[in-house]
């Protein structure tokens, strides 16, 4: 069974730091884009950044692009984000996806609470 278990979520003020992490299980996920998304209370979820599978291609929101930094170590089918000069308009649940557009599959976390303190 694939379960995707994201841990690292807490109360921080803002200014400062946080690292997400999202351990895979269940499965083989080297050859899949592992990414973060986020839902605030009462706004849709939405995308927040990706990590191809080999690493070598990132891409982010522009509202953390600067901020934030994801990375994966397929060794242990973990994906991190970290998360700096966090705001408090960065709180929300975070989640984590692994998704294989050529396999047509895609698994989601149950997500990690961050909040963000003015």
């Amino acid at each position: 069974q694939v379960q995707l278990v994201e841990s690292g979520g807490g109360l921080v003020q803002a200014g400062g730091s946080l690292r997400l992490s999202c351990a895979a299980s269940g499965g083989a996920f080297s050859s899949y884009a592992r990414g973060w998304f986020r839902q605030a209370p009462g706004k849709e979820r939405e995308f927040v950044s990706v990590i191809s599978s080999s690493g070598s291609n990132t891409y982010y929101v522009d509202s953390v692009k600067g901020r934030f930094t994801i990375s994966r170590d397929n060794a242990k089918n973990t994906v991190y984000l970290q998360m700096n000069s966090l705001k408090p308009e960065d709180t929300a649940v975070y989640y984590c996806n692994a998704q294989n557009n050529a396999e047509g599959m895609a698994y989601w976390g149950q997500g990690t609470q961050v909040t963000v303190s003015s």
